[in-house]
């Protein structure tokens, strides 16, 4: 007789909003051993050369193998199915699109929900933390060649766990004065616990990867140094460059990146002061102009360090949000506000030079541009005040010039990423890259995924000495 297949998938327990934008804790608590057993049993099982999950997994996790271990009480096995590709789970069951990715290709899908991929992974990686075990790692013949990886993020991370398994000698060299990259300094830890992101830096650590903090590529040591000393060079430098609008008003005080809002308070415990030295604006109202995760993150923060009011200033309508649909809901329920089919114009300050109003033009909905969305077209006469004690650009980041700007060897697209062909080289013989750097502002698991596929052809690189005379650049 066919089991009976639960079609709805279980809910993981999460926070009260009433009570969670009061503190910076973990929103989602995660699976128990029993709603992990119940949500597990409802996978398929479909075969691993088969399986449409993991097609769509950017690390290609065999994710029915480790849901199965599950089932069997094998956190051990499963945490060794997960690593055989992804050396960070802990992070990527809670901060990976898996709705875009492996869930998206979920064959339940079409009986149901779809299995809930992403938090059955971390829950494995919180089991295996708690009950203090590691995977068995197979590790290669140490071979006497080394490899420098610049910055600490997911790309750099991955790409040296591989490499030190192959038998290299990998150093990590990271410009902050702690390590995980955007991993740290990006998303809150309403999110990511920090603790999590250190607790799989030193599994790295344990398994052979050297760190060096404090060192930013490009002025302590310049990339021709680097290359004298190590025989190939990965770049994942991520994309730390803030974008803004050219608008009146625009340098007043009050107004952030991103990038510094969320540096500042995840990094330099901001929400803390003066028991840390960083301090933050306080103020009744902010408003986050963007609507991508990152956008999501500045608004929710800044409802934790005591604003009574968040707007979400977006010049397009809520379908069009690049933002997780989690995320967006969080927000919601979290009391963020929404203005939708709004574009600022320029802010206006005080006296002393604060800002205090973001003036806005409404938009409607054109034809579709190249992002194929519908373009937001202004309104004339529809603009308007939105009275602010600070304001927040979330509307992308680029790379940072910093490490290349007096490499001319190294070739950048005219988005300021680098350019990379198909096995990540950039147009410097013996250097590699991956990650946002590459692509833009991009996700974790993607930039994980170009940290592997680099390291294999850095492998084939040192192995080979084979170096193409012309790189045919790679499009992401």
């Amino acid at each position: 007789m066919a089991r009976q297949i639960k079609k709805k998938r279980v809910p993981v327990p999460e926070q009260d909003p009433k009570e969670r934008i009061h503190n910076f804790n973990e929103v989602a608590l995660g699976y128990t051993w029993e709603l992990a057993t119940e949500e597990a049993s409802r996978c398929i099982q479909c075969p691993v050369n088969f399986a449409p999950c993991i097609k769509g997994c950017p690390v290609n996790v065999n994710i029915p193998g480790f849901i199965k271990k599950i089932l069997e009480k094998d956190v051990k096995g499963a945490l060794e199915i997960i690593h055989k590709t992804n050396a960070l789970p802990g992070i990527t069951g809670r901060v990976c699109p898996q709705e875009e990715q492996c869930e998206m290709n979920c064959v339940m899908g079409k009986l149901g929900d779809r299995i809930n991929i992403g938090k059955l992974e971390r829950f494995v990686a919180d089991e295996a933390r708690k009950m203090g075990i590691h995977p068995e790692v197979t590790m290669a013949p140490k071979n006497g060649k080394k490899v420098a990886i610049v910055g600490s993020g997911p790309a750099g991370l991955t790409a040296a766990a591989d490499l030190v398994k192959m038998g290299y000698d990998v150093t990590v060299f990271e410009a902050l004065h702690d390590l995980g990259g955007v991993l740290i300094y990006g998303i809150p830890e309403f999110r990511l616990p920090k603790d999590i992101v250190r607790y799989e830096v030193e599994y790295l650590k344990s398994i052979g990867v050297k760190f060096e903090k404090n060192v930013v590529i490009g002025k302590t040591y310049t990339l021709y140094e680097l290359l004298e000393d190590y025989d190939a060079v990965f770049l994942g430098t991520g994309a730390g460059t803030p974008k803004f609008l050219n608008l009146p008003g625009v340098n007043l005080k009050g107004i952030y990146s991103a990038n510094e809002f969320l540096t500042r308070i995840n990094l330099m415990k901001a929400y803390k002061f003066p028991e840390y030295d960083t301090p933050i604006k306080k103020g009744k109202r902010l408003a986050v102009i963007g609507a991508g995760n990152v956008a999501m993150d500045a608004a929710r923060s800044a409802l934790r360090v005591g604003y009574e009011e968040v707007y979400i200033l977006y010049r397009r309508t809520r379908e069009y949000m690049t933002a997780r649909e989690e995320e967006i809901a969080h927000a919601e329920e979290e009391g963020v506000k929404f203005m939708f089919l709004v574009s600022p114009v320029g802010f206006v300050g005080d006296a002393d030079g604060n800002v205090r109003v973001v003036r806005l033009i409404m938009n409607e909905l054109g034809e579709p541009d190249e992002s194929g969305r519908r373009k937001p077209v202004p309104i004339p006469g529809t603009e308007f005040g939105l009275e602010v004690d600070a304001v927040v650009f979330a509307i992308g980041q680029k790379p940072n010039k910093v490490l290349y700007q007096e490499v001319p060897e190294l070739k950048v697209t005219r988005w300021g990423t680098l350019v990379v062909d198909e096995k990540y080289r950039t147009t410097m013989r013996g250097v590699f890259a991956g990650g946002d750097a590459v692509r833009g502002e991009s996700t974790v698991v993607l930039a994980m995924g170009d940290g592997k596929k680099a390291a294999k052809a850095i492998d084939e690189y040192i192995k080979t000495g084979e170096w193409p005379e012309e790189i045919k650049p790679q499009s992401f």
